[in-house]
């Protein structure tokens, strides 16, 4: 059968390769920057090519340009933007990751709150979740240490950028690769293989609210920043100072006090915010944004 010359030309087009041009990588990098708080310097142009020429290519497009106006102006752009989400997310998580913050979470913190405030609840938020490794690691270690038991009001909230990453979390499925510091006893207590993977109990998917969110829009955090802890780890990395910045100060607005921000140990806000205070809390280092202010 003879293929038609619209049916040739959408073939060639797909089968050719698109380039960014190194003009349309700095306003393509800077409008992801605006949207999702996520900078790239200079030397990831081809990271920025790689991941999203697909993107471009499906839209029919021959030029990062016709894709920069796309995400910029079309008012109907809002799904192509999940799609540039999942494109760039970095899926790098696992179980029991920095294990010691959350231990200093569930041996301290916790129990310093209901001596406290009990009956009020405890609000924990996992801010950019991914997949959900850690917030699931949260309900773990607070089921191993008995206060769901006790009957304890603790609200755990995880929230993320991607779509796709949440819908991950939720349907509880991980690969090995997610297991590496995970105690063998709890993966075998808590999760049950299934071929290669392993499924998670879903009563603790269930004790999660889960919830989609940019952190660089306040009104999208509002009513999660509130929260008495918000873990936000492995993810100022990959955001500008000034975006780091804008966030921590809604971070620090939106939270009671006290309230306590843990990010991961290889990261440092000391030379971007004067707000939280560092202090050592269990063993490991916590911000904390005092009581009596």
């Amino acid at each position: 059968m003879k293929k038609s010359p619209l049916t040739s030309f959408k073939q060639s087009s797909f089968n050719k390769a698109v380039n960014l041009l190194d003009t349309e990588f700095i306003i393509l990098r800077d409008l992801i920057h605006e949207k999702l708080g996520i900078f790239y310097h200079e030397s990831k142009r081809d990271l920025i090519e790689d991941k999203l020429s697909d993107l471009v290519l499906a839209q029919g497009f021959t030029s990062f340009l016709d894709y920069y106006y796309l995400l910029k102006y079309d008012i109907a752009s809002t799904g192509e933007w999940k799609q540039v989400v999942d494109a760039l997310r970095v899926p790098e998580t696992f179980f029991w990751r920095e294990f010691e913050q959350v231990q200093t979470l569930v041996k301290v913190l916790v129990p310093q709150y209901f001596a406290q405030y009990q009956p009020y609840p405890l609000k924990i938020w996992s801010a950019a979740c991914s997949t959900g490794e850690e917030p699931l690691s949260i309900v773990m270690a607070l089921n191993e240490a008995g206060w769901f038991k006790k009957g304890a009001a603790i609200e755990i909230i995880a929230s993320d950028l991607s779509y796709m990453a949440l819908q991950r979390a939720q349907q509880g499925l991980f690969r090995p690769y997610s297991f590496r510091k995970l105690p063998e006893d709890l993966r075998n207590k808590y999760f049950k293989a299934e071929g290669e993977s392993w499924r998670i109990s879903p009563e603790l998917v269930a004790r999660i609210r889960w919830v989609p969110a940019n952190l660089t829009v306040k009104n999208e955090i509002i009513s999660l920043a509130n929260a008495h802890i918000i873990f936000c780890r492995n993810v100022f990395i990959y955001f500008s100072e000034d975006m780091i910045r804008k966030v921590l100060r809604n971070f620090f607005e939106l939270m009671p006090a006290p309230g306590h921000l843990f990010v991961s140990v290889s990261e440092s806000l000391l030379k971007l915010t004067t707000d939280f205070q560092l202090q050592e809390i269990g063993g490991t280092f916590v911000y904390v944004k005092p009581k009596n202010l």
